[in-house]
């Protein structure tokens, strides 16, 4: 099959399985794994952060943020369509009682600075307080700009906010741009690092920060039912894949390249967006249900609507592009 639907189906390799079956192993809620400790410090030093904390997920990375930077009754400010406030839930309603200020987000993905500024709540007892800037990026695949990103955080800093970062896909920013990953992250005090999306290990975010946080976050992941045993065998593959899979997200953004450049040429498809990994395609709504049918009969997986999202991956070749576009070609040619 050639699953077009999201980085995060990506199935682990024969040297990560190999890497994964040779790790040393320990009971980490007692903090005795010597894999995942070693690996949280090596993404800390990487992202310039003092400390790491291994997680399940993205979600419970972002939710232990923000559960470790909020009180119950206070709020975090975030973009309207981010994933840390649509896509995961409501965990900070739901589990913590923080509150969420959605922000529209501009045509480049940014939040307007004057929104933003606008949304923050001080001290006044009628009011919840703002606590928290959360940002994305990548956001849809767009890379954030740099200047933009410090005068966010700049802005929060200057009303006393903490700053949080939902960095799932921040790998892909750092080899679409060549900044460090430390760059990426300077003037955040916590960022979520995803390793099961375009990295492809199964399993494992990292949430970083300073000593005093990462302590407040590992009592969080403890009570959202966090706390793992001998995880090594998971972070063993997230450490393979820091060290072997991080350069070659660029034939991803380049297969999305050539994805989006095969499918312009089909009247029926509109290419709305191309950003790192991931190609937007606007697409008659009357031939969704039907499109979709017709490619995964072709072994092709994609949620096709209105406004389709395709993502590549390791496990999409040069030659599964291709496939892909005729495939599409096919199919319009048809009806």
């Amino acid at each position: 099959m050639i699953d077009l639907r999201s980085d995060t189906v990506t199935r682990p390799t024969e040297a990560m399985r190999a890497a994964m079956a040779r790790a040393d192993v320990g009971d980490d809620v007692w903090r005795d794994d010597p894999t995942v400790v070693a690996f949280e410090a090596e993404v800390a030093e990487r992202a310039g952060m003092a400390a790491g904390l291994f997680v399940p997920s993205g979600t419970q990375g972002n939710l232990t943020a923000l559960l470790a930077h909020c009180q119950r009754g206070e709020a975090f400010i975030a973009g309207q369509s981010s994933h840390i406030y649509r896509d995961e839930g409501g965990g900070a309603a739901a589990l913590g009682s923080i509150q969420a200020q959605p922000i529209a987000h501009q045509v480049d993905g940014t939040l307007d600075l004057g929104a933003i500024e606008g949304a923050i709540v001080g001290e006044d007892i009628h009011h919840t307080r703002t606590r928290l800037l959360a940002l994305e990026n990548t956001y849809n695949g767009k890379v954030m700009p740099a200047a933009w990103q410090a005068d966010a955080t700049a802005l929060a800093r200057r009303h006393g906010l903490a700053t949080h970062l939902d960095g799932a896909r921040l790998f892909n920013a750092s080899v679409a741009t060549g900044r460090s990953l430390a760059a990426l992250c300077k003037g955040f005090d916590s960022v979520s690092l995803c390793f099961s999306k375009g990295l492809g290990a199964p399993v494992g975010s990292v949430l970083i920060g300073d000593a005093g946080f990462i302590q407040r976050a590992r009592r969080w992941r403890k009570t959202l039912g966090g706390g793992m045993r001998q995880v090594g065998i998971l972070a063993a593959g997230c450490r393979h894949a820091l060290e072997h899979h991080v350069e070659r997200l660029a034939e991803d953004h380049h297969s999305a390249r050539r994805l989006s450049e095969g499918l312009a040429g089909i009247d029926e498809v509109e290419v709305k967006a191309c950003d790192t990994n991931m190609v937007f395609i606007a697409l008659p709504r009357d031939h969704c249900q039907a499109l979709e049918a017709f490619m995964a009969s072709r072994g092709i997986l994609l949620a096709a609507g209105p406004r389709t999202r395709l993502v590549t991956h390791l496990d999409v070749g040069e030659d599964d592009i291709e496939s892909v576009v005729a495939a599409f070609k096919t199919y319009f040619s048809q009806v």
